[in-house]
């Protein structure tokens, strides 16, 4: 990748223990580098919450749970059994699903090199690794090689259905590497009867305003770097990921789905989580009701 972990290490910190705040996650995935974020964030996130402004936690709370909805509805209908998430960095859902889904469910956290060992030890420390439950090192942007999504996807079980997961990375990237990653995603799920990816995405769309370019100049600072809206709307996005080889995809607002997810805080409908499939026999997720 381009990017080194030093450099998102901020965002995997402060990310970690708002999902632990939140009741997600597990203590041992907490960092005091997290924690002294969180508590240095509060002033601004109470002075969002006072102006109806977007906060952090709103948008990272919706995009896991929802994320976390259609991941689950997937496996419960027996589509999915495999899931490898990009990415991972101190994400508690792989520990979560396992925990729920036990020896049937297969769950791969990838990341760069640094990042995977430290997942895996804090893991392993914390006692919160079960058969099934793997931390592999992955290059989301290698085309081959040892550490390519390729040589991870082809030693899985091709006749299990697999998802791939990617939260809070695509809009590190410029366009021409998202849509790269994409096409590396759709390839990858082709062999198995069943390809689901599941995203958080920002857009132009949703992402206007004061209030919004304020948010995202703020968070730009906080994660070192330029943060990309790649592309205007739903449509477009979509269209993409259809270019990139998925055969289905839909985006979604948490709004839409406010009766599973509960009470959304303001800012949350900034993101957007995409659903795509590389088989065109199931239908995607209705977003005004979130049936079928």
């Amino acid at each position: 990748m381009t990017r080194s972990s030093d450099s998102i290490s901020p965002t995997a910190h402060y990310t970690g223990y708002t999902w632990f705040h939140h009741g997600l996650s597990h203590p041992a995935l907490v960092t005091p580098q997290g924690r002294a974020l969180h508590a240095a964030l509060r002033p601004m996130h109470a002075l969002a919450r006072a102006t109806g402004a977007p906060t952090l936690s709103a948008f990272l709370l919706a995009r896991h749970r929802l994320i976390d909805l259609f991941l689950s509805r997937a496996i419960d209908e027996g589509r999915i059994s495999q899931v490898i998430e990009v990415a991972a960095g101190l994400s508690p859902r792989g520990w979560r699903f396992k925990q729920r889904y036990g020896a049937p469910l297969r769950y791969i956290e990838a990341d760069l090199p640094d990042m995977a060992q430290r997942k895996l030890t804090l893991l392993t420390q914390a006692g919160l690794v079960q058969p099934g439950h793997e931390v592999l090192p992955l290059d989301a942007l290698a085309d081959a090689g040892p550490l390519s999504l390729a040589a991870l996807s082809a030693s899985l079980d091709q006749t299990r259905g697999t998802a791939i997961i990617t939260e809070g990375l695509l809009n590190y990237f410029d366009t021409p590497t998202v849509q790269g990653m994409w096409a590396r995603f759709a390839r990858a799920l082709q062999p198995f009867p069943h390809g689901l990816y599941l995203s958080d995405i920002h857009l132009t769309h949703g992402n206007q305003g004061a209030g919004a370019s304020g948010f995202k100049a703020l968070l730009s600072t906080f994660v070192k770097g330029r943060v990309h809206l790649h592309f205007a709307g739903d449509d477009e996005a979509a269209q993409t990921l259809l270019l990139a080889g998925f055969a289905q995809a839909r985006l979604h607002a948490p709004r839409d789905f406010s009766a599973e997810l509960g009470p959304l805080q303001p800012g949350a409908n900034v993101v957007r989580v995409i659903e795509a499939l590389t088989r065109p026999a199931v239908p995607l997720h209705h977003p005004a009701t979130g049936t079928r």
